[in-house]
């Protein structure tokens, strides 16, 4: 690893720990030349996952999408940016730990709602107005006494 002050490839790890994600591994480093020290984090490379999109078309996976997505749902509501994080940290495991290479995007569409259902109602109604592409009114109201019962 090279040092980021000086470049020189002289460096050791004086401290590694797990990252507050629990998905990477967060190490503190010490350059053998100029004596400063920084942090990398080391996370498992895994293969590129497909999205199969409603058109059959493929796309590779993007979690700024998801991260999208909520945040819109979630536009003016009393959600916290960690809660944010924490929810589309929680899509994501589930998501890879399906261990699929191809996954259509209604089923993270899903978990999705299932997680905002838990987090905020609104935020669920908001995303699952767009997600399911409601045409009418009588469609809307269908999701909101389905979601009352």
């Amino acid at each position: 690893m090279k040092c980021p002050y000086c470049n020189q490839e002289n460096t050791r790890v004086i401290d590694s720990r797990p990252a507050e994600d629990n998905n990477s591994i967060r190490r503190r480093r010490e350059c053998d030349e100029c004596g400063k020290r920084f942090t990398t984090y080391e996370k498992i490379e895994t293969i590129p996952l497909i999205i199969i999109k409603k058109d059959n078309n493929r796309q590779t996976y993007d979690r700024e999408k998801i991260e999208a997505g909520v945040l819109r749902a979630c536009h003016k509501r009393p959600v916290s940016a960690t809660q944010l994080t924490n929810l589309v940290n929680e899509v994501e495991n589930e998501i890879f730990s399906m261990e699929d290479k191809e996954i259509p995007s209604r089923v993270i569409g899903e978990i999705v709602m299932n997680k905002l259902k838990d987090l905020d109602e609104v935020a669920y109604v908001r995303f699952a107005s767009v997600y399911r592409e409601f045409k009418d009114i009588n469609t809307f109201m269908d999701e909101l006494k389905t979601m009352l019962k």
